[in-house]
């Protein structure tokens, strides 16, 4: 029986991912800081589901402590790492890009070291679209990503290339897994789907930055985690898309539906085009499909349907939520 370490256990894809595993049989180490980025209350509601299994363990744990993760590898035998502890956020990045370097890159410099040191040779990255800023769609794998517009999307960048390294170095075979506008039920509070979904709910008019007709690739969070798992294959080292795969939609669609799904209108307020945000994104799942047998199955329609009734079920506490 296999033993997967996951870090940010208690973050949006690393509670799905989790969840997965666990429902296989495999036995997991989930480790979280639990900071306060967004409402910790969520990351609580995801780690009881967790806890409802038996092999499932949780360790409070800051990848960014070298000394402290040093001591979990001395004690725990792992398999494999599935590594989805970041600092998310475009636009915050800006405002304290420090730590974005010191989990994003740093963090998984220390994990890729202790990998090293105590012979665990396969990691899963979780990396980003937005390393794709300025390059033409729909974006392969094989693109340059040497422009990136946000501190975000820059710790991403240096830590897929420290994974190359740890590679080319060590022999560690690499998945680094690059998702594309994820959302779904118990989501993220600062992402647009969320916040979108109470503000309509709630009569509260919507803040949308630019003309609403930017458009992204969103995919299902039960498709990244099957995606995620399925990049736990021996593939040397291998950059792979996981996104939607069809012509993305724009924010007033996305906005409407929700609308329609809630019976009531929305409200939109225009502001300025955020300096960091991509007007488009859109991946192509050829190498997906081609190396780990994976495509989305829900679409975006469906996807908001389940996201929506996860939201009713949950009102009474998420109304105090902060998005």
């Amino acid at each position: 029986m296999q033993t997967i370490l996951v870090t940010g256990a208690a973050g949006f894809i690393g509670w799905k991912t989790c969840g997965y595993l666990l429902e296989g049989g495999t036995v997991v180490t989930g480790i979280d800081n639990m900071n306060d980025y967004y409402d910790v209350r969520i990351k609580e509601y995801r780690l009881n589901e967790l806890k409802k299994y038996k092999q499932f363990r949780f360790i409070i744990l800051d990848i960014e402590d070298l000394q402290i993760l040093k001591g979990l590898f001395a004690k725990h035998t792992f398999d494999s790492v599935i590594n989805l502890a970041a600092r998310a956020g475009v636009r915050y990045s800006m405002e304290n890009p420090f730590v974005y370097m010191r989990t994003n890159a740093l963090g998984t410099l220390n994990l890729l070291e202790m990998m090293k040191e105590y012979n665990v040779k396969k990691m899963v990255l979780a990396s980003t679209s937005s390393l794709y800023a300025g390059q033409p769609m729909p974006f392969r794998e094989d693109l340059a990503v040497n422009t990136p517009i946000s501190p975000y999307a820059a710790s991403k960048k240096a830590a897929e290339a420290m994974a190359y390294t740890y590679h080319y170095l060590y022999g560690l075979d690499i998945s680094v897994v690059r998702y594309f506008t994820v959302y779904g039920p118990a989501g993220r509070p600062d992402m647009s789907i969320f916040r979108f979904i109470k503000w309509i709910d709630e009569g509260v008019p919507l803040e949308v930055f630019g003309d609403g007709s930017q458009s992204r690739d969103f995919t299902f969070v039960d498709d990244i985690a099957d995606g995620t798992i399925k990049a736990l294959k021996d593939v040397g080292h291998e950059i792979i898309n996981l996104g939607g795969g069809k012509s993305p939609i724009s924010l007033l669609k996305m906005i409407g539906i929700i609308g329609e799904n809630l019976g009531k209108k929305a409200e939109v307020k225009l502001k300025s085009f955020h300096k960091t945000d991509m007007k488009e994104t859109q991946a192509d799942i050829t190498k997906a499909h081609k190396i780990l047998n994976w495509q989305p199955k829900i679409g975006l329609e469906e996807g908001l349907k389940r996201t929506i009734t996860w939201y009713l079920q949950n009102k009474s506490w998420l109304k105090n939520v902060k998005v």
